[in-house]
């Protein structure tokens, strides 16, 4: 049978010239890994799990609430969250009604952190510094940017992200559940990357695997698992039903070759955990 040790070192075989990758129990023990783990990396879309739990947060704090207007008329933090505001991907365009069709967002993100600012009192890269950086000991990251695309990271930083996913320290878990189930229920979308999915599921700030194909997580994954991937060649899932997060950070930017690398890759994890 092979190893984790196996699993993790076929990132050895991808046209990458820096990688790190690994594994996480579910309470919160590294159950191997592989590469530099302190090394930083440009996350790109891994940002936004980040983003929003630092949202959550602030939500239990009472800065604000789910339901709390942000974006366009009509929209909550949660429509924001969600990527269900109806913003254009980029531009402060809208495209659709709040609640009407999943459209992948990064300005949605930005828009959110300046509703967070906004409602705090202080600048958003401070916020998530404080609420989650520090606490979780991720001195490795910081917010160069864009609230959806802008952090840098290790894999020892996401590692402990992915031991808090698994066991919240900083919120309640209850509201972990919500942020991880279905929100908005049978919207249709795109999922960057892998085109068309219907319905394209996600929750607050996290994409959810559902039933979803093709996608970048493996065909052992369950329907459970939830996380990001990044353009930057970036990923972290969470497969609960495993009992095991995964973490990868590369320095070569999302294309057909992680399309096709990282399904098999997280099959030969979930394989050798036996699951």
């Amino acid at each position: 049978m092979t190893t984790l040790d196996d699993a993790l070192s076929r990132i050895d075989e991808w046209k990458v010239e820096n990688a790190a990758t690994a594994v996480v129990a579910a309470d919160g023990g590294i159950l191997a890994s592989h590469g530099d783990l302190e090394q930083p990396y440009r996350l790109a879309s891994v940002t936004k799990p980040l983003t929003a739990y630092a949202t959550l947060v602030a939500v239990e704090e009472g800065v604000f609430d789910l339901d709390s207007p942000a974006g366009p008329e009509g929209s909550t933090v949660r429509h924001l969250l969600a990527h269900a505001s109806g913003l254009d991907f980029s531009e402060d365009r809208v495209r659709a009604a709040p609640g009407a069709r999943r459209i992948y967002s990064n300005r949605g993100f930005d828009v959110l952190a300046d509703a967070l600012s906004l409602h705090a009192g202080i600048p958003f890269d401070v916020y998530l510094d404080e609420a989650v950086f520090t606490p979780l000991g991720m001195t490795a990251s910081r917010l160069d940017g864009s609230a959806g695309a802008g952090a840098i990271s290790s894999a020892a930083d996401l590692a402990r992200f992915a031991a808090e996913l698994q066991n919240p320290t900083l919120i309640a878990q209850q509201t972990l559940d919500e942020a991880t189930r279905v929100t908005f229920p049978g919207l249709d979308g795109v999922l960057p990357g892998f085109g068309a999915q219907r319905p394209n599921d996600w929750g607050l700030g996290f994409e959810l695997r559902d039933g979803k194909s093709p996608h970048w997580t493996g065909s052992r994954n369950s329907p459970d698992t939830f996380g990001h991937f990044g353009q930057s060649g970036t990923f972290l899932w969470i497969d609960p039903r495993a009992g095991a997060g995964c973490v990868l950070v590369t320095d070569r930017d999302f294309g057909p070759w992680a399309a096709q690398a990282w399904p098999s890759f997280s099959d030969g994890v979930l394989e050798a955990l036996g699951r």
